[in-house]
């Protein structure tokens, strides 16, 4: 419109030579103005344009910081939630500014990045996501957890000797009571023997911790069993029992009663055994079976499952009680004696091992997992304890639960059949 009036302006002066020089004067500025608009219009385009390539899509409370450092939040640039403007950003040029908690879930971040900026943003964030499952966040988990197995069994231990202890039992411990403990002066340790729970290679590590034997592996059995290389606790004054109860370790390893009860029966009966046939097999043999062979009455050998759980549960056994199927409750008097760990077989190698770490043995000392005797016969399991009760009644079977309940009851074993009450 500026442009028309100054073309008007120029018509109107033609023929008045006076007005000639105002008009050539006016036309220059007419000029100039239209050039500056238009320039002006052209940098206004090109400035919007470059706007919209530095711009991104944000979640909640997160910020844009350009190269330039202006902050701009979300409700200021409505067009960048434009995805083909989106698509068109280089993501080398922009600095995400978000809250710390974003990066620990880098799907969260709706920003385009390349490939090297995912690895970084996840390999920034697998120290917090991936703790627990490094090899010392599983050794923290599962010493809290052994720890807290260890509290809750001596705190039913603890229970069940309370409600069921009478008062008519002597509560002074006796020689007799801790005839079965044996003593490591070293670390300050008290074992309880109880046969068929591991208690061969319990004796073998007794023996590396005072020094006997550089390892394990290198003690036969006979040196176990025979070679009188530990001290028992009752070896010891009234005074030195006393000290040792009250300032060592005190340690209880144990097993489930039946599959303890079978391993016995298979490791005295069925194999050859210069003591236990003749000793006990014999006498067995003699009361429960009827016309046995003069061979079977000489030898004791080939006593059935079931003869034996005859003998077990008679009240006049016909020859007396023994270790290897004696109640854990009678063999280490644990409402007497308060014991500070109380393992299973079911799971000895990771609890003894945590023990030994506990009491700060040598570093290469673990508890040895090899068979003791009879290596080639399969150990015995759940299944094969089955089988062998399998062959007895139901009321034999309750006796023997019976005979072994408060085992069963203060350390926490679950009922082996269904069909007991």
């Amino acid at each position: 419109m500026l442009w028309q009036d100054c073309k008007g302006v120029e018509a109107g002066c033609g023929g008045k030579r006076r007005l000639r020089s105002t008009v050539i004067a006016m036309r220059l500025p007419c000029s100039f103005w239209f050039l500056l608009l238009f320039s002006t219009g052209g940098l206004l385009l090109l400035l919007h344009l470059q706007d919209l390539t530095e711009t991104i899509q944000q979640g909640p409370g997160a910020k844009l910081i350009f190269p330039h450092g202006q902050l701009v939040s979300k409700d200021q640039c409505p067009h960048c939630a434009d995805a083909e403007i989106q698509a068109s950003i280089q993501p080398a040029k922009l600095f995400l500014q978000a809250p710390r908690s974003s990066l620990l879930n880098p799907r969260d971040i709706t920003a385009q990045v390349t490939k090297n900026h995912r690895k970084l943003l996840l390999k920034s964030s697998s120290p917090l996501l991936q703790l627990s499952s490094t090899p010392a966040g599983r050794a923290k988990n599962s010493i809290s957890r052994l720890t807290r197995v260890q509290r809750s069994r001596r705190k039913l231990m603890r229970e069940v000797c309370a409600k069921y202890r009478s008062s008519n039992i002597a509560r002074a411990v006796t020689r007799q009571h801790v005839s079965r403990i044996y003593v490591e002066d070293t670390h300050k340790l008290l074992y309880c023997e109880v046969p068929k729970a591991g208690c061969s290679n319990w004796k073998r590590v007794l023996m590396v911790l005072q020094g006997q034997a550089a390892s394990t592996g290198e003690i036969q059995h006979e040196q176990v069993h025979y070679g009188n290389h530990l001290k028992r606790l009752d070896s010891f004054n009234h005074q030195g029992i006393a000290h040792r109860l009250e300032t060592y370790t005190k340690v209880l390893f144990l097993r489930e009663p039946f599959e303890r009860l079978v391993s016995a029966f298979r490791d005295k009966f069925e194999s050859p055994n210069s003591y236990y046939h003749p000793v006990f097999g014999k006498p067995i043999i003699s009361r429960y079976r009827s016309n046995a062979s003069q061979t079977a009455l000489r030898t004791g050998e080939g006593v059935t499952f079931k003869e034996f759980i005859q003998y077990l549960l008679d009240v006049h056994r016909p020859v007396g009680m023994d270790i290897h199927w004696e109640p854990v409750v009678q063999l280490c008097s644990p409402c007497l004696i308060d014991y500070d760990f109380i393992g299973k077989f079911e799971t000895i190698e990771e609890e003894a091992n945590f023990l030994l770490r506990r009491i700060g043995a040598p570093a290469n000392l673990t508890f040895p997992s090899f068979k003791d005797r009879n290596p080639n016969a399969a150990r015995t399991s759940s299944r094969i304890t089955q089988e062998y009760f399998a062959g007895l009644n139901l009321t034999e079977r309750q006796r023997t639960y019976d005979f072994f309940f408060m085992d069963y009851l203060m350390f926490n074993y679950s009922k082996p059949f269904e069909d007991l009450y």
